[in-house]
């Protein structure tokens, strides 16, 4: 793991810093599957980037015309987000299309070399899941007084639904973003969980 990241640097200033890495078996599979079923359901099976979802956002949108977003919320797949998250930086305006060219350069890499379950792994340690709270233990044990290994299908989607913004989208006190978008979580876990790729992936 990473001993830091700019992120959590950049965190820390304002917010402190919690975290606490864990290996993949102190992970509860509930955890994994709610980060699949939420962020990006074609993980097992897209080589770092969901051509379908890049395709879909870039879409004009027709005026008055519902259109079906993906739960996430966009195009970035649990790669894109680690190769940001870890080797680069957050933000918007122009620095996020400065960010765009090694963001792709790491996302191939790290796909290459490390593997899905290693990926999955960081991504889950690394990610903010609350203000200055980064990793799914730290978050585990700030929400519910438990490990990451112990969490519930219902703990762990809460976690998961305070993304992509978890300094605004609070789990404790429970934001009505987070408790609108949990209970989407769980379900889309339930229509997912008996995928042969996903059952290999996070077990």
């Amino acid at each position: 793991m990473p001993p830091i990241t700019i992120t959590q640097i950049s965190n820390s200033f304002g917010y402190g810093l919690k975290r606490d890495y864990v290996s993949w078996d102190e992970i509860s599979s509930n955890a994994k599957l709610a980060a699949i079923a939420s962020e990006d359901q074609a993980f097992p099976d897209h080589g770092g980037f969901d051509w379908d979802a890049i395709e879909h956002s870039l879409k004009p949108k027709k005026k008055g015309k519902k259109t079906k977003i993906p739960l996430g919320g966009g195009a970035s797949t649990i790669t894109q987000q680690v190769a940001k998250n870890v080797f680069l930086w957050q933000g918007g305006g122009i620095t996020r299309y400065i960010r765009k060219v090694p963001e792709m350069y790491f996302t191939k890499m790290i796909e290459w070399i490390w593997g899905k379950k290693r990926i999955l792994e960081v991504y889950l340690n690394t990610i903010e899941m609350g203000p200055g709270i980064f990793g799914i233990e730290a978050a585990a044990q700030q929400y519910f007084g438990k490990s990451a290994k112990k969490l519930s299908r219902a703990e762990a989607a809460m976690i998961i639904a305070c993304l992509p913004n978890p300094k605004r989208f609070t789990v404790k006190p429970m934001s009505g973003r987070v408790g609108w978008r949990y209970p989407q979580i769980m379900r889309e876990m339930n229509n997912i969980q008996d995928d042969e790729d996903i059952i290999a992936l996070i077990k």
